[in-house]
């Protein structure tokens, strides 16, 4: 079974008969023993919320590539990872190897399912599942380390200085495009805000990248409040 991405959806490819253990009625692969078929997750018994997080990242992978973010950028392994995460728990799920193919790089890696997760009755217990994101095949699995403080002092202070900076920024390129026409004013922030949307969303639950990410939104939405209050009052 093979994970990839395809116009911005997950998709699950394999070969009917072929190791993944959903037999030729799965709707798909009428065409003889050995025809590539590809499903839909939503198609699989898989664990509750899996199909719509492979979705989520699919849709995220498909912007950062349509974006042209450099391959070894902060958003392009973001997405790798989280990709490697889903394609474990999908293996977990499926109780078979899964070959995740990196949308990014175009990297195959195949991911083992995890062993002895299944309780005596054949059912996975979800509840031994929620290590499986850290521990993943080619990371050292590692005794899980207490949770440390959030730094708010340190965090709202990055996040105050990355706002002031994106708010005079914004403001400023609005104010000087707006005084030769304002639809130019409005497409180039279409297109800035636009083009840092994927990283930005990826970077949302990174320990420290998130602190940068909640200034870049509070900043970007200060300045056009301020824009539309000069273009009101003035």
């Amino acid at each position: 079974m093979e994970l990839r991405v395809q116009d911005g959806r997950a998709v699950l490819a394999g070969r009917d008969g072929v190791g993944d253990g959903s037999g030729g009625d799965s709707g798909n692969g009428e065409g003889g023993n050995g025809g590539e078929r590809e499903v839909d997750p939503h198609s699989l018994p898989l664990g509750a919320g899996l199909a719509d997080a492979l979705h989520e990242w699919a849709k995220v992978a498909d912007a950062v590539i349509r974006s042209d973010t450099p391959s070894d950028g902060a958003a392009s392994a973001l997405v790798t990872r989280r990709g490697r995460q889903l394609a474990g728990r999908l293996a977990a799920d499926m109780g078979t190897p899964v070959r995740y193919a990196d949308p990014v790089t175009g990297e195959l890696v195949t991911v083992e399912a995890p062993e002895d997760l299944d309780d005596p009755d054949g059912s996975t217990d979800p509840d031994r599942l929620d290590g499986l994101d850290d521990e993943l095949p080619g990371d050292p699995a590692e005794d899980p380390a207490p949770r440390e403080p959030t730094p708010w002092g340190t965090g709202l202070a990055v996040t105050v200085i990355v706002g002031a900076v994106v708010t005079f920024t914004v403001y400023m390129l609005s104010v000087g495009l707006g005084e030769t026409s304002q639809w130019l004013a409005v497409l180039a922030n279409v297109l800035v805000v636009g083009g840092i949307s994927p990283s930005v969303w990826l970077a949302r639950n990174t320990p420290v990248w998130r602190w940068v990410a909640y200034g870049v939104v509070a900043g970007i939405g200060v300045a056009w409040l301020s824009l539309l209050l000069n273009n009101l009052l003035g």
